[in-house]
């Protein structure tokens, strides 16, 4: 296997896997792919991280807010794999409850990874929401 399929074969499992896990209010699977190594950043749709303190709290607001998840879909537009480093770029189309109120959105995401003891970690994320639809 080529790093680059090495690296789309853990994207569509182990951090596709981890996003759901997420927006169904457990933040635990991503936490295990995030880096522990600083500088880790989050710009994010609702709030902004920089540092593991903060990327922490920001993990437990999403997991008090999110629940509910009956679709996350990761549709990948850009990557790319040089060395230790990548990045991927995507929409992620997802339905979920935010504060127990239905939601459908689309957010705009482009990850930045790095490989940590021969394992794939998030270093950075930015998203944007693209759109919304509040049910109800």
């Amino acid at each position: 296997m080529t790093e680059q399929e090495d690296f789309l074969a853990w994207v569509t499992t182990t951090l596709l896997a981890a996003e759901r896990a997420l927006l169904g209010g457990d933040a635990d699977p991503r936490r295990a792919i995030w880096s522990r190594n600083e500088p880790v950043s989050i710009q994010g749709a609702w709030r902004n991280a920089f540092g593991q303190a903060d990327v922490e709290k920001i993990f437990r607001f999403l997991e008090d807010t999110f629940s509910d998840c009956t679709s996350y879909e990761f549709e990948l537009l850009a990557h790319d794999v040089v060395g230790d480093m990548a990045y991927t770029a995507g929409l992620e189309h997802s339905s979920v409850s935010v504060d127990g109120r239905p939601r459908t959105f689309t957010l705009r995401a482009t990850q930045v990874y790095r490989r940590e003891d021969g394992e794939w970690r998030v270093a950075h994320r930015h998203a944007d929401t693209v759109s919304e639809t509040v049910v109800g």
